[in-house]
């Protein structure tokens, strides 16, 4: 059970952080097909993530 929370936290708050990653990609300019990877790589890490530490407990108010 402790390895199933670590996981969900850790999922949590990737799913938290990783946008903040997108701003270079934009920055960047999306005008290559490896750019246009590397945003459809990211946007399913992120929903991966999210999906994942759905269940995070600490993200709750008690």
């Amino acid at each position: 059970m402790y390895a199933w929370s670590t996981v969900t936290a850790i999922g949590f708050w990737i799913g938290t952080l990783l946008p903040v990653v997108y701003l270079p990609v934009f920055v960047a300019g999306i005008d290559s097909a490896q750019a246009l990877t590397l945003l459809f790589g990211l946007l399913a890490v992120h929903a991966l993530a999210l999906i994942v530490g759905h269940g995070y407990d600490g993200s709750r108010t008690r």
